[in-house]
Protein backbone atom coordinates (compact mmCIF):
# COMPACT_ATOMS: atom_id res chain seq x y z
CA UNK A 1 0.00 0.00 0.00
CA UNK A 2 1.29 3.26 -0.80
CA UNK A 3 1.91 5.69 2.09
CA UNK A 4 -0.18 8.96 2.43
CA UNK A 5 1.66 12.12 0.94
CA UNK A 6 2.33 14.15 4.39
CA UNK A 7 2.07 16.93 2.00
CA UNK A 8 -1.14 16.23 0.14
CA UNK A 9 -2.97 19.25 2.05
CA UNK A 10 -0.31 21.59 1.28
CA UNK A 11 -0.40 21.15 -2.81
CA UNK A 12 1.54 24.47 -2.94
CA UNK A 13 4.85 23.84 -1.19
CA UNK A 14 4.66 19.67 -2.68
CA UNK A 15 4.38 21.54 -6.04
CA UNK A 16 7.71 23.02 -5.23
CA UNK A 17 9.23 20.58 -3.54
CA UNK A 18 8.68 18.46 -7.12
CA UNK A 19 10.37 21.29 -9.34
CA UNK A 20 13.20 21.20 -7.02
CA UNK A 21 13.69 17.46 -7.06
CA UNK A 22 12.86 17.51 -10.82
CA UNK A 23 15.80 20.29 -11.26
CA UNK A 24 18.33 18.40 -9.08
CA UNK A 25 17.60 15.22 -11.33
CA UNK A 26 17.95 16.60 -14.49
CA UNK A 27 20.02 19.33 -14.92
CA UNK A 28 24.51 19.20 -13.92
CA UNK A 29 25.17 20.26 -10.30
CA UNK A 30 28.52 21.93 -10.45
CA UNK A 31 28.52 24.20 -7.61
CA UNK A 32 31.59 23.46 -5.40
CA UNK A 33 30.13 23.90 -2.63
CA UNK A 34 26.86 21.47 -2.46
CA UNK A 35 26.40 17.30 -2.54
CA UNK A 36 23.57 14.96 -2.76
CA UNK A 37 23.14 13.61 0.57
CA UNK A 38 22.43 9.94 1.05
CA UNK A 39 18.59 8.91 1.99
CA UNK A 40 19.93 8.34 5.50
CA UNK A 41 21.04 11.31 6.03
CA UNK A 42 17.54 12.93 4.47
CA UNK A 43 15.77 11.03 6.81
CA UNK A 44 18.05 11.92 9.91
CA UNK A 45 17.54 15.31 8.43
CA UNK A 46 13.31 15.26 8.54
CA UNK A 47 13.29 13.38 11.63
CA UNK A 48 10.76 13.94 14.90
CA UNK A 49 14.13 15.62 17.01
CA UNK A 50 12.95 18.40 15.44
CA UNK A 51 10.62 18.88 18.06
CA UNK A 52 13.57 18.49 21.02
CA UNK A 53 14.55 21.66 22.32
CA UNK A 54 17.92 20.75 23.90
CA UNK A 55 19.91 24.18 24.90
CA UNK A 56 22.94 23.26 26.44
CA UNK A 57 24.89 20.34 25.97
CA UNK A 58 24.88 16.49 26.73
CA UNK A 59 24.16 16.02 30.66
CA UNK A 60 23.60 19.96 30.99
CA UNK A 61 20.41 20.71 29.46
CA UNK A 62 18.34 23.52 30.11
CA UNK A 63 15.09 22.03 29.30
CA UNK A 64 13.94 18.12 30.09
CA UNK A 65 13.19 15.25 28.04
CA UNK A 66 16.82 15.00 26.69
CA UNK A 67 18.46 11.81 27.23
CA UNK A 68 17.73 10.20 23.72
CA UNK A 69 19.28 13.71 22.48
CA UNK A 70 21.95 13.78 24.72
CA UNK A 71 23.11 10.18 23.09
CA UNK A 72 22.28 11.92 19.44
CA UNK A 73 24.87 14.40 20.03
CA UNK A 74 27.33 12.28 21.85
CA UNK A 75 27.24 9.48 19.19
CA UNK A 76 27.60 12.63 16.38
CA UNK A 77 30.53 14.04 18.49
CA UNK A 78 32.52 10.77 19.18
CA UNK A 79 32.15 9.83 15.40
CA UNK A 80 33.24 13.39 14.38
CA UNK A 81 36.68 12.79 16.93
CA UNK A 82 36.99 9.50 15.60
CA UNK A 83 36.51 10.63 11.78
CA UNK A 84 38.97 13.38 12.05
CA UNK A 85 41.20 12.03 14.95
CA UNK A 86 40.39 15.11 16.92
CA UNK A 87 39.93 15.15 20.82
CA UNK A 88 37.38 17.57 21.09
CA UNK A 89 34.00 18.19 18.55
CA UNK A 90 31.78 20.72 18.81
CA UNK A 91 28.53 19.86 16.03
CA UNK A 92 26.22 22.40 17.32
CA UNK A 93 27.27 25.11 14.03
CA UNK A 94 23.86 25.60 12.52
CA UNK A 95 26.67 26.45 9.47
CA UNK A 96 30.42 26.89 8.36
CA UNK A 97 30.05 31.17 9.23
CA UNK A 98 28.73 30.00 12.45
CA UNK A 99 31.48 27.98 13.33
CA UNK A 100 34.43 30.77 12.39
CA UNK A 101 32.46 33.24 14.41
CA UNK A 102 32.59 30.63 17.29
CA UNK A 103 36.23 30.28 17.22
CA UNK A 104 37.19 33.87 16.93
CA UNK A 105 34.84 34.60 19.88
CA UNK A 106 36.67 31.54 21.97
CA UNK A 107 40.21 32.80 21.30
CA UNK A 108 39.84 36.10 20.64
CA UNK A 109 38.86 39.79 22.32
CA UNK A 110 37.49 42.14 20.18
CA UNK A 111 40.19 44.37 18.40
CA UNK A 112 42.03 41.77 18.19
CA UNK A 113 44.51 40.75 14.90
CA UNK A 114 43.56 38.43 12.84
CA UNK A 115 45.52 37.18 9.43
CA UNK A 116 43.60 35.77 6.71
CA UNK A 117 43.10 35.30 2.79
CA UNK A 118 41.74 38.15 0.75
CA UNK A 119 37.79 37.37 -0.13
CA UNK A 120 39.11 38.53 -3.86
CA UNK A 121 41.87 35.89 -4.09
CA UNK A 122 39.93 32.97 -2.24
CA UNK A 123 39.07 33.81 1.35
CA UNK A 124 35.76 33.25 2.61
CA UNK A 125 33.42 36.32 4.17
CA UNK A 126 34.00 35.09 7.47
CA UNK A 127 37.44 35.69 7.16
CA UNK A 128 37.46 39.22 7.99
CA UNK A 129 35.39 40.89 5.27
CA UNK A 130 33.93 44.63 6.18
CA UNK A 131 30.37 43.49 5.27
CA UNK A 132 30.72 40.77 7.75
CA UNK A 133 30.31 40.56 11.58
CA UNK A 134 34.14 38.98 11.60
CA UNK A 135 35.42 41.90 10.00
CA UNK A 136 33.60 44.58 12.35
CA UNK A 137 34.49 43.02 15.31
CA UNK A 138 38.40 41.83 14.76
CA UNK A 139 41.14 43.87 12.80
CA UNK A 140 41.31 41.37 10.14
CA UNK A 141 44.49 41.72 7.75
CA UNK A 142 45.25 39.92 4.70
CA UNK A 143 47.39 37.72 2.26
CA UNK A 144 46.81 36.76 -1.21
CA UNK A 145 48.31 34.59 -3.99
CA UNK A 146 51.18 34.87 -6.30
CA UNK A 147 50.87 36.80 -9.34
CA UNK A 148 49.50 34.40 -12.26
CA UNK A 149 52.63 33.05 -14.26
CA UNK A 150 52.09 31.59 -17.86
CA UNK A 151 53.52 28.34 -16.96
CA UNK A 152 50.75 27.92 -14.68
CA UNK A 153 52.60 28.00 -11.83
CA UNK A 154 51.57 31.08 -10.06
CA UNK A 155 48.14 32.31 -8.36
CA UNK A 156 48.94 29.74 -5.17
CA UNK A 157 49.49 31.19 -1.62
CA UNK A 158 51.88 33.37 -0.84
CA UNK A 159 53.79 31.92 1.90
CA UNK A 160 56.32 34.58 2.04
CA UNK A 161 53.59 37.10 2.14
CA UNK A 162 52.12 35.07 5.20
CA UNK A 163 55.84 34.63 6.55
CA UNK A 164 56.01 38.69 6.09
CA UNK A 165 52.33 40.10 7.12
CA UNK A 166 52.87 37.97 10.58
CA UNK A 167 56.00 39.00 11.58
CA UNK A 168 54.61 42.79 10.83
CA UNK A 169 51.49 42.40 12.32
CA UNK A 170 51.85 40.06 15.44
CA UNK A 171 48.61 38.43 14.90
CA UNK A 172 46.83 36.32 17.59
CA UNK A 173 44.95 34.37 14.99
CA UNK A 174 46.48 32.80 11.79
CA UNK A 175 43.58 31.72 9.93
CA UNK A 176 44.01 29.41 6.66
CA UNK A 177 41.59 28.11 4.30
CA UNK A 178 39.92 29.32 1.36
CA UNK A 179 35.99 29.34 -0.67
CA UNK A 180 37.41 29.32 -4.08
CA UNK A 181 41.18 27.97 -4.51
CA UNK A 182 41.88 24.52 -6.67
CA UNK A 183 45.15 23.69 -4.84
CA UNK A 184 45.99 21.63 -1.57
CA UNK A 185 46.76 23.68 1.45
CA UNK A 186 49.49 22.38 3.84
CA UNK A 187 48.90 22.78 7.06
CA UNK A 188 52.45 22.40 8.16
CA UNK A 189 54.38 25.94 6.74
CA UNK A 190 51.13 27.99 8.42
CA UNK A 191 51.91 26.13 12.01
CA UNK A 192 55.54 26.88 11.58
CA UNK A 193 54.48 30.79 10.83
CA UNK A 194 52.42 30.99 13.59
CA UNK A 195 54.65 29.03 15.98
CA UNK A 196 57.38 31.92 15.24
CA UNK A 197 55.02 34.25 15.78
CA UNK A 198 53.21 33.63 18.74
CA UNK A 199 49.48 33.18 17.13
CA UNK A 200 47.13 30.33 17.24
CA UNK A 201 46.10 28.66 14.24
CA UNK A 202 42.58 27.80 12.33
CA UNK A 203 41.86 26.03 9.70
CA UNK A 204 38.56 26.30 8.07
CA UNK A 205 38.15 23.04 6.25
CA UNK A 206 35.06 24.20 4.50
CA UNK A 207 35.45 23.03 1.19
CA UNK A 208 38.09 19.74 1.92
CA UNK A 209 36.31 18.44 4.86
CA UNK A 210 35.55 15.33 3.23
CA UNK A 211 38.22 15.31 1.11
CA UNK A 212 40.51 15.12 4.33
CA UNK A 213 38.24 12.26 5.90
CA UNK A 214 38.91 10.40 2.58
CA UNK A 215 42.33 10.90 2.61
CA UNK A 216 42.71 12.95 -0.43
CA UNK A 217 43.98 16.01 1.02
CA UNK A 218 46.24 16.27 3.83
CA UNK A 219 44.63 16.61 7.20
CA UNK A 220 45.21 19.83 9.79
CA UNK A 221 43.83 18.38 12.70
CA UNK A 222 46.53 17.92 15.04
CA UNK A 223 48.77 20.39 13.69
CA UNK A 224 46.14 23.43 13.63
CA UNK A 225 44.75 24.26 17.12
CA UNK A 226 41.24 24.29 15.78
CA UNK A 227 39.45 23.33 12.65
CA UNK A 228 36.18 24.68 11.69
CA UNK A 229 34.35 22.55 8.58
CA UNK A 230 30.89 22.46 7.27
CA UNK A 231 29.47 18.84 6.87
CA UNK A 232 27.42 19.51 3.48
CA UNK A 233 29.81 19.89 1.05
CA UNK A 234 32.38 17.48 0.39
CA UNK A 235 31.75 15.57 3.26
CA UNK A 236 28.59 15.02 1.95
CA UNK A 237 26.28 15.11 4.75
CA UNK A 238 23.45 17.64 6.04
CA UNK A 239 23.63 21.56 5.94
CA UNK A 240 25.82 22.88 8.96
CA UNK A 241 28.98 22.96 10.51
CA UNK A 242 31.10 21.66 13.12
CA UNK A 243 34.39 22.46 15.02
CA UNK A 244 37.56 20.14 16.43
CA UNK A 245 39.70 21.41 18.21
CA UNK A 246 42.38 20.66 21.03
CA UNK A 247 41.10 18.97 24.50
CA UNK A 248 42.50 22.41 26.35
CA UNK A 249 40.45 24.54 23.93
CA UNK A 250 37.22 22.47 24.09
CA UNK A 251 35.66 24.49 27.40
CA UNK A 252 36.21 27.87 25.52
CA UNK A 253 35.27 26.95 22.02
CA UNK A 254 31.80 25.16 23.75
CA UNK A 255 31.07 28.74 25.48
CA UNK A 256 31.33 30.49 22.29
CA UNK A 257 29.06 28.13 20.35
CA UNK A 258 26.61 28.31 23.30
CA UNK A 259 25.53 30.45 24.85
CA UNK A 260 28.03 32.65 23.27
CA UNK A 261 25.97 32.59 19.89
CA UNK A 262 23.45 30.20 18.98
CA UNK A 263 20.23 28.81 21.30
CA UNK A 264 18.50 25.70 20.60
CA UNK A 265 20.90 23.18 18.98
CA UNK A 266 19.10 21.85 15.65
CA UNK A 267 19.34 18.21 16.81
CA UNK A 268 17.52 16.66 13.84
CA UNK A 269 20.83 18.08 11.54
CA UNK A 270 22.69 16.79 14.00
CA UNK A 271 22.10 13.24 14.23
CA UNK A 272 22.23 13.61 10.56
CA UNK A 273 25.68 14.89 10.92
CA UNK A 274 25.87 11.39 12.58
CA UNK A 275 24.80 9.38 9.53
CA UNK A 276 27.00 11.84 7.37
CA UNK A 277 30.12 11.06 9.77
CA UNK A 278 29.63 7.47 9.85
CA UNK A 279 29.19 7.16 6.43
CA UNK A 280 32.91 9.19 5.49
CA UNK A 281 33.96 6.82 8.18
CA UNK A 282 33.56 3.66 5.49
CA UNK A 283 36.52 2.50 2.99
CA UNK A 284 34.47 3.07 0.50
CA UNK A 285 34.41 7.08 1.11
CA UNK A 286 38.37 7.38 -0.07
CA UNK A 287 37.52 5.48 -3.43
CA UNK A 288 34.50 8.24 -3.74
CA UNK A 289 37.60 10.95 -2.61
CA UNK A 290 40.03 10.52 -4.95
CA UNK A 291 37.37 10.00 -7.61
CA UNK A 292 36.21 13.27 -6.94
CA UNK A 293 40.15 14.93 -6.82
CA UNK A 294 40.37 12.62 -10.48
CA UNK A 295 37.26 13.81 -11.89
CA UNK A 296 37.77 17.50 -11.05
CA UNK A 297 41.49 17.19 -13.00
CA UNK A 298 39.95 15.74 -16.12
CA UNK A 299 37.30 18.76 -16.10
CA UNK A 300 39.65 21.19 -15.85
CA UNK A 301 41.85 19.59 -18.64
CA UNK A 302 38.95 19.54 -20.96
CA UNK A 303 37.87 23.17 -19.90
CA UNK A 304 41.24 24.17 -20.85
CA UNK A 305 40.73 22.26 -24.08
CA UNK A 306 38.05 24.57 -24.56
CA UNK A 307 40.14 27.61 -24.81
CA UNK A 308 39.68 28.45 -20.82
CA UNK A 309 41.86 29.72 -18.85
CA UNK A 310 42.50 27.71 -15.18
CA UNK A 311 43.17 29.79 -12.22
CA UNK A 312 46.58 28.50 -10.96
CA UNK A 313 46.72 26.11 -13.72
CA UNK A 314 44.61 23.32 -12.85
CA UNK A 315 43.16 21.53 -9.65
CA UNK A 316 44.55 19.61 -6.73
CA UNK A 317 40.96 19.53 -5.25
CA UNK A 318 37.46 19.26 -5.96
CA UNK A 319 37.15 23.02 -7.33
CA UNK A 320 37.87 24.21 -10.84
CA UNK A 321 38.20 28.02 -11.34
CA UNK A 322 38.24 29.56 -14.78
CA UNK A 323 38.78 32.66 -16.11
CA UNK A 324 36.63 33.88 -18.63
CA UNK A 325 38.91 36.61 -19.89
CA UNK A 326 40.82 34.52 -22.65
CA UNK A 327 37.74 32.79 -23.97
CA UNK A 328 35.78 35.82 -24.31
CA UNK A 329 36.81 39.22 -22.76
CA UNK A 330 33.37 40.33 -22.84
CA UNK A 331 31.77 37.61 -21.14
CA UNK A 332 31.20 38.04 -17.76
CA UNK A 333 31.34 35.84 -14.83
CA UNK A 334 27.81 36.66 -13.89
CA UNK A 335 26.25 35.97 -17.94
CA UNK A 336 28.29 33.17 -17.98
CA UNK A 337 26.39 31.71 -15.30
CA UNK A 338 22.79 32.75 -16.36
CA UNK A 339 23.43 30.86 -19.78
CA UNK A 340 24.67 27.72 -18.40
CA UNK A 341 21.71 27.64 -16.03
CA UNK A 342 19.71 28.05 -19.00
CA UNK A 343 21.07 25.29 -20.65
CA UNK A 344 21.22 23.02 -17.73
CA UNK A 345 24.25 23.50 -15.97
CA UNK A 346 24.59 24.70 -12.75
CA UNK A 347 27.32 26.87 -11.91
CA UNK A 348 28.55 30.11 -9.91
CA UNK A 349 29.99 33.37 -11.06
CA UNK A 350 33.09 33.68 -9.08
CA UNK A 351 35.89 36.24 -8.95
CA UNK A 352 39.33 35.42 -9.85
CA UNK A 353 42.99 36.83 -8.56
CA UNK A 354 43.21 40.43 -9.34
CA UNK A 355 39.53 40.77 -11.12
CA UNK A 356 39.02 43.83 -12.69
CA UNK A 357 35.45 43.11 -11.74
CA UNK A 358 33.12 43.58 -9.16
CA UNK A 359 32.43 40.36 -7.09
CA UNK A 360 28.35 40.72 -8.30
CA UNK A 361 29.62 40.87 -11.77
CA UNK A 362 33.03 38.59 -11.50
CA UNK A 363 35.30 37.28 -14.50
CA UNK A 364 35.15 33.91 -13.59
CA UNK A 365 33.54 30.85 -12.67
CA UNK A 366 33.76 28.07 -10.25
CA UNK A 367 33.08 24.81 -10.77
CA UNK A 368 32.95 21.43 -8.46
CA UNK A 369 32.66 17.52 -9.10
CA UNK A 370 31.48 16.92 -5.77
CA UNK A 371 27.80 16.25 -6.30
CA UNK A 372 28.18 14.40 -9.74
CA UNK A 373 30.73 12.39 -8.70
CA UNK A 374 27.87 10.91 -6.10
CA UNK A 375 25.61 10.52 -8.93
CA UNK A 376 28.26 8.18 -10.33
CA UNK A 377 29.81 10.58 -13.08
CA UNK A 378 33.40 9.52 -14.27
CA UNK A 379 36.38 11.38 -16.60
CA UNK A 380 33.84 10.28 -19.82
CA UNK A 381 30.83 12.56 -17.78
CA UNK A 382 33.35 15.15 -16.85
CA UNK A 383 35.36 15.51 -20.27
CA UNK A 384 31.25 15.65 -22.28
CA UNK A 385 30.69 17.82 -19.66
CA UNK A 386 33.48 20.49 -20.49
CA UNK A 387 32.67 20.27 -23.98
CA UNK A 388 28.89 21.26 -23.20
CA UNK A 389 30.10 24.26 -21.60
CA UNK A 390 32.24 24.73 -23.78
CA UNK A 391 29.40 25.15 -26.48
CA UNK A 392 27.32 26.96 -24.51
CA UNK A 393 29.43 29.94 -23.80
CA UNK A 394 30.39 30.06 -27.39
CA UNK A 395 27.13 30.89 -28.39
CA UNK A 396 25.58 32.78 -25.52
CA UNK A 397 23.17 34.45 -26.93
CA UNK A 398 21.90 31.56 -29.29
CA UNK A 399 18.40 30.09 -27.95
CA UNK A 400 18.89 27.55 -30.51
CA UNK A 401 22.28 25.86 -28.96
CA UNK A 402 21.31 26.43 -25.84
CA UNK A 403 18.17 24.16 -26.34
CA UNK A 404 20.60 21.60 -27.74
CA UNK A 405 23.02 21.92 -25.11
CA UNK A 406 20.29 21.80 -22.58
CA UNK A 407 18.78 18.38 -24.50
CA UNK A 408 22.40 16.93 -24.30
CA UNK A 409 22.52 17.53 -20.12
CA UNK A 410 19.16 16.20 -19.82
CA UNK A 411 20.14 12.72 -21.39
CA UNK A 412 23.41 12.86 -19.45
CA UNK A 413 21.53 13.13 -15.99
CA UNK A 414 18.87 10.96 -16.99
CA UNK A 415 22.12 8.04 -17.19
CA UNK A 416 22.99 9.43 -13.56
CA UNK A 417 20.04 10.63 -11.42
CA UNK A 418 21.47 11.22 -7.65
CA UNK A 419 18.38 9.55 -6.69
CA UNK A 420 17.46 6.07 -7.98
CA UNK A 421 13.80 6.63 -8.59
CA UNK A 422 12.46 9.22 -11.35
CA UNK A 423 11.01 12.50 -10.48
CA UNK A 424 7.56 11.79 -11.58
CA UNK A 425 7.56 8.52 -9.35
CA UNK A 426 9.18 10.32 -6.32
CA UNK A 427 6.49 11.92 -3.78
CA UNK A 428 9.14 15.03 -3.02
CA UNK A 429 7.55 14.72 0.54
CA UNK A 430 8.34 11.07 1.35
CA UNK A 431 11.64 12.02 -0.23
CA UNK A 432 12.19 14.74 2.14
CA UNK A 433 11.04 12.69 5.26
CA UNK A 434 11.81 9.25 4.54
CA UNK A 435 14.28 6.76 2.86
CA UNK A 436 13.41 6.75 -1.59
CA UNK A 437 12.51 3.89 -3.04
CA UNK A 438 16.07 2.72 -4.30
CA UNK A 439 19.12 4.18 -2.97
CA UNK A 440 21.14 6.88 -4.22
CA UNK A 441 24.44 6.00 -6.81
CA UNK A 442 27.34 6.16 -3.95
CA UNK A 443 25.23 6.04 -0.93
CA UNK A 444 27.78 5.45 1.43
CA UNK A 445 29.29 2.77 -0.82
CA UNK A 446 31.69 5.70 -2.46
CA UNK A 447 30.27 6.70 -5.60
Amino acid sequence: MTAPDPLAGDPEVARLLAEELDRQQTTLQLIASENFTSPAVLYATASVLTNKYAEGYPGRRYYGGNAIVDAVENLARQRACSLFGAEHANVQPHAGANANLAVYMALLDPGDTVLAMRLDQGGHLSHGSPVSITGKTYRFVAYGVTPAAADGTGERIDLDQVADIARRERPKLIVAGTTSYARIIDPAPFRQIADEVGALFMFDAAHPAGLIAGGAHPSPVGIADVVTFTTHKTLRGPRGGAIVCRADLAKAVDAAVFPGLQGGPLEHVIAAKAVAFAEAAQPAFRTYAADVVANARVLAEGLAGEGFRLVSGGTENHQVIIDLRTFDADLTGQSAQEVLDRAGITCNRNQIPDDPRSPFVTSGLRLGTAAETTAGMGPAQMTAIARLVGTALRAPDDAGVRAEVREEVQALCAKFPPYDVPATAASPATLSVGPVAGSRKGAGTGG
